[in-house]
């Protein structure tokens, strides 16, 4: 980590991660959040969901373990048992 003392310090400074690479690393790690958060309401395992959305036990694993990225048609097979779909939203201004 060099001068870092922490990964937080490292994490936001520009010049090691850029804004926008942050924004998606960010924005996975919420993602894969909720939908783990959603599995687990709704009482599922991993085992569970595959059953249910027709995606492998173990893709589900690698997803929620942010071992790979998920592609869309993969989450919304995903999302569906769980009462959730994908949708796009306006960015909030940040002024």
């Amino acid at each position: 980590m060099g001068n870092y003392k922490t990964f937080d310090k490292m994490f936001n400074d520009d010049k090691i991660v850029s804004p926008e690479d942050r924004e998606q690393i960010n924005f996975q790690v919420s993602l894969i959040g909720k939908m783990i958060k959603a599995r687990e309401k709704k009482g599922f395992s991993q085992r569970d969901l595959a059953t249910l959305s027709g995606v492998k036990q173990s893709v589900i694993a690698r997803l929620e373990s942010m071992k790979s990225t998920p592609q869309i048609d993969t989450l919304l097979k995903i999302l569906a048992p769980l009462g959730y779909t994908l949708s796009i939203t306006p960015i909030e201004n940040k002024q």
